[in-house]
Formats: C-alpha cells, sequence, structure tokens
C-alpha cells in the first residue's frame, strides 16, 4: 500500500497528506516512511510553530532543532558571547524548518529558549537576560528572513521588547498581524516601513497606544479583517481615526471587551461592506451589555452582513431585535447566547419571555439563515424553534445550547418534524450523553432513517467535562446480540452509545464528542 501511495504525483499525495493535518500521530507516522512523505509531512508539522513546541518535553527538542538551522554568523555570534549550549543537535537538520513556518508567535519563541536555556546558562554566567536575548533574536531573524511566514504575534514578551526586524523579508509578505498596543514605537515604526499589505490586524489595548501603531494601521492598503480587544480602563478610541482608509474593504470585525461597556460604536457604521461582525462584550454583573452606542448602531444598515456573532451578552435585547430587523434578511451565520450569566440574575434582568422573544427575532427576520447557535432554556423556547425551522428553509446547521435535562426528547422531535431537506447536523451544547433519554434517541434516529430524501446526520455533542466518554466506552459496548440480559445491564448513556454505532454502520449518522474549549479555539461557538 505505502509502494502505491508514493507513486502518486507530487500534488496529489500533497493533497492526501493534508487531510491529516490536524492528525498529529499520522503525520508523525509518515516521517518514517521516506524523504517524500517525510517532507510533506515536516511543512505541515511546522507551519505553527505552537504545533511542535507547546509541551516542555517537545520544546527541548525543538530548541535544538532550531539552534542547529540558524545560520552559521549566528551561531559564531552565540559563540563568541561565550554562550555554550551542552548538547545541541550534532547532525545537519535535513530540512531548512524555518522555511516551512507561516506562523510565528515571538512570546511563544521566547518562552521555549527561555525553558531551553534554564538549565544551560548557571548562575555563575553574567548578564544571563542578555544571553537569551541574544539567542532569540537570532532565531527570530531565521524565521523573519523567510518569504513563507504569513502570521506574526507579538504581545507580552517576559524578556526585552526590541528585537530588531528591518530589512527582513518574511516581514513584508506578511498577511496577519497580532499584537499588544503598548510594544516599542521603534517596532512599529519598522513594520510600517517595510509592511503594507496586511489582510488581518488584531489589537490588545493597553494603557499605551503608541502612535506608531496608528501610523501601521493607516499605511495598509488591503486590511480586510480587524479585531480590537479591550479591558477595563481601556480603549480603542485612539485608534479610531486611523481606520477611515480601509473603512470600504475591511469585511470582518471583532471587537471584545471585558467589564467595560463605555466605548464608542458608531465608528462601525464607516464599514459599509462589513461582511462578518462579532460582539464579544463580557460582564460578571449584568446579564446584557448596556452600551449607549449600540442604541444609535441598531439602525445601520450593513448590505453585505452574513455573519453575526455575540457569545457572551447581548447588547439590550430590543436594541439587537431592531438590528436584527434591519439586516436579517441577508444574515446566513448567527449565534447568539443571550447572556452567559442569564441564569444567576434571570429575575432580575431578564423578563419572562425574552429569550423567546430574541429567538422569534431571528425567525422572522433572517429567512435566508444556514447556520444558527442559540441558547435555550425552557420548553416554551424550545417551541419557538418549529417557528424557526419553518421561516429558515436553508438552515443546516444548528447548535442548542442545552439548558435543561429534559429538553432533549423535545428538540429530537421538533428537528425530525420541522427541519428542511438541507439541514443535516444537530449540535447539543453544554451537554452530556448520558443527559439524552435512550429512547428519544433511538425514536429521532429511525425518524431519520425514514427521512426522504435520505442525508446523512450530524450529531455533536459539546460537553463540559475534560473526558471523551465516546472513545472511553465505544470499545466497551455490548455486542453480543444472544446476551439477553445485556440490554438491561447498560447504562443510559452505554444504551446511547450501542444505539449510535448501530445507526453509523447504516450510514444514518456520524457522531462525536467535543469538550468545550476556549472562545478563540471552538468550533461550534463560532463555526
Amino acid at each position: 500500500m505505502t509502494c502505491k501511495l508514493t507513486t502518486l504525483p507530487f500534488d496529489c499525495l500533497h493533497e492526501i497528506i493534508e487531510y491529516f493535518e490536524k492528525d498529529r500521530i499520522t503525520l508523525h507516522s509518515c516521517l518514517l516512511v521516506n524523504r517524500l512523505l517525510c517532507e510533506i509531512s515536516v511543512k505541515i508539522l511546522w507551519r505553527d510553530i505552537k504545533d511542535i513546541s507547546s509541551y516542555k518535553t517537545s520544546s527541548l527538542s525543538f530548541f535544538n532543532t532550531i539552534i542547529a538551522c540558524l545560520p552559521n554568523e549566528s551561531k559564531e555570534l552565540i559563540f563568541n558571547n561565550e554562550i555554550f549550549i551542552s548538547k545541541p543537535t550534532l547532525q545537519s537538520p535535513l530540512f531548512n524548518y524555518a522555511k516551512f513556518c507561516k506562523k510565528l508567535s515571538i512570546t511563544d519563541i521566547s518562552k521555549i529558549i527561555n525553558y531551553s536555556l534554564g538549565n544551560e546558562l548557571t548562575i555563575n554566567q553574567i548578564n544571563i537576560e542578555d544571553k537569551k536575548y541574544l539567542i532569540t533574536n537570532e532565531v527570530i531573524k531565521m524565521f523573519m528572513n523567510q518569504a513563507s511566514l504569513k502570521i506574526l504575534t507579538y504581545c507580552y514578551c517576559p524578556l526585552k521588547n526590541n528585537y530588531s526586524f528591518s530589512c527582513l523579508p518574511g516581514i513584508r509578505n506578511l498577511s496577519e498581524f497580532q499584537c499588544n498596543s503598548n510594544l516599542s514605537s521603534d517596532f512599529f515604526h519598522q513594520l510600517s516601513q517595510i509592511c503594507h499589505n496586511l489582510q488581518s490586524i488584531s489589537i490588545s489595548f493597553e494603557n499605551d497606544i503608541s502612535n506608531k501603531l496608528k501610523e501601521l494601521i493607516s499605511l495598509q492598503n488591503n486590511l480586510k479583517s480587524l479585531t480590537l480587544r479591550v479591558r477595563s480602563g481601556t480603549s480603542w478610541k485612539k485608534i479610531i481615526p486611523s481606520l477611515t482608509k480601509n473603512s470600504n474593504k475591511l469585511t470582518k470585525l471583532h471587537l471584545h471587551s471585558e467589564n467595560n461597556d463605555n466605548l464608542p460604536l458608531s465608528f462601525i457604521s464607516l464599514f459599509t461592506n462589513l461582511q462578518e461582525f462579532k460582539f464579544s462584550f463580557l460582564s460578571y454583573f449584568v446579564s446584557y451589555i448596556n452600551i449607549k452606542d449600540f442604541e444609535k448602531l441598531q439602525h445601520i444598515n450593513f448590505p453585505k452582513l452574513q455573519t453575526l456573532k455575540i457569545p457572551y451578552q447581548c447588547p439590550k435585547p430590543e436594541y439587537l431585535m431592531k438590528f436584527l430587523e434591519i439586516n436579517g434578511k441577508n444574515l446566513r451565520r448567527v449565534y447568539i447566547c443571550e447572556g452567559i450569566c442569564e441564569g444567576i440574575f434571570n429575575t432580575v434582568f431578564n423578563p419572562k419571555g425574552l429569550n423567546k422573544n430574541l429567538i422569534l427575532s431571528i425567525a422572522n427576520f433572517c429567512p435566508n439563515l444556514e447556520r444558527l447557535s442559540v441558547r435555550i432554556n425552557s420548553g416554551e423556547s424550545y417551541n419557538t424553534l418549529e417557528t424557526i425551522f419553518n421561516n429558515c428553509q436553508y438552515l443546516e446547521f444548528i447548535s442548542v445550547w442545552c439548558g435543561k435535562k429534559d429538553m432533549t426528547g423535545i428538540l429530537f422531535d421538533i428537528v425530525a418534524t420541522y427541519s428542511s431537506k438541507y439541514f443535516c447536523e444537530l449540535v447539543l451544547y453544554n451537554s452530556n450523553l448520558y443527559l439524552i433519554n435512550s429512547k428519544d434517541l433511538e425514536l429521532f434516529l429511525i425518524s431519520w432513517k425514514n427521512r426522504k430524501p435520505k442525508k446523512l446526520l450530524t450529531l455533536v455533542i459539546i460537553r463540559n467535562t475534560t473526558i471523551d466518554e465516546y472513545e472511553e466506552y465505544k470499545g466497551n459496548i455490548i455486542n453480543d446480540e444472544n446476551n439477553e440480559d445485556s440490554h438491561d445491564e447498560l447504562s443510559n448513556r452505554d444504551q446511547n452509545l450501542k444505539i449510535i454505532e448501530e445507526y453509523k454502520k447504516l450510514d444514518i449518522i456520524k457522531f462525536r464528542i467535543e469538550n468545550i474549549k476556549e472562545e478563540e479555539e471552538s468550533e461550534y461557538y463560532f463555526y
């Protein structure tokens, strides 16, 4: 099989291996087959150094490899500064690994070197931090010299912050940049002189905002995506004038705030071609975000807006419903979690039926939806999903935050009865397999089996525990159909797994369980 595989054209073989991009075990096994498969796998593994250096043991191996890859002039500089690494990689590297890197985090590089040299540079040596900085700078320069580099992250760094990037060709080809606002002005100035074609910028605001950062933003020719993050006491107000040049080009905007609702939003109306808007405002003391500027924003028409994501607290519901009334027709993807504090503050802040009204607004104003994520807290609100399915005939995907144990059966019945011919994926968020009634599950799958036209259903459970119960228990399913007592002995969870396995074999369903992840990593929070 391996011989046949490696006789395929390179492009075809590359596409096959590319399929395993997130399967690190398979990629590592390909390293040992032959040089061709090894090279393809290495290219994929080294795209993002964070993927291969996230653990301390792999950090040491990664450190030795990048030291071996350094150009001779960097090695001489390290040696001349009396920096001696006791166990470097002796063999010449098989590849120029740095040229495969597309995503580089200066913070990660600094942490790796700081950890790896912790035992190498003894307390008897002077200027230890200077030596670490020198190595870090040379490693960063090596990566920056590669034309393959596309994404650069430069946030807080435990060492010095004055790395030199001037005249490095890799910077010129950057398409995405993530940073803190309080980095040195010299760095922002160097970047602004070289890099004019950034398509995405993400800024976490600190108290200091360099004028050179504003210059960097204003000099971009094709900025399409912008992320602004603030915490209590900080603001993006000073950066707004720099956004004017790219106002017609920007298509994606993400605003993130923690405990800070005194922020300007009216500038968003400048972005007439906005296609995706993510509003991540989080406050620990209220159920919805009372931002005055959203009162103005609710009336603005964004004719190209297709994606709206509100993962935390909403603006005032009446503002959001008006916004949906004006902009809902073009929306294809909507995620709305109406206040994560709702359960705690429900009696004070959320009048009865508020969640229902929001869901009905989606149904009434967003007829072209293809993907929807909502939070459901009552049987009455579940019933509004009938209206969603009836009005949104193009709906392919729905993710429902399961607030109560006994609601899954109602949801299954609604999906089976009212979903359109396009529907193919159901996600149960904040759920667990043992919470699902086995009879409800089997009736649902029987109904789906008899569905016309037939369509493979993907069922996903997103849960808030750390053990993958599906992987743990699917191997223990009792397959002996002759054992009459086996059905009774299975727990509700195991019985559900047995049902799922049965319908997987019939190609009725695909199934998996995932854990709730951090905001930026969660596929079903933000697609």
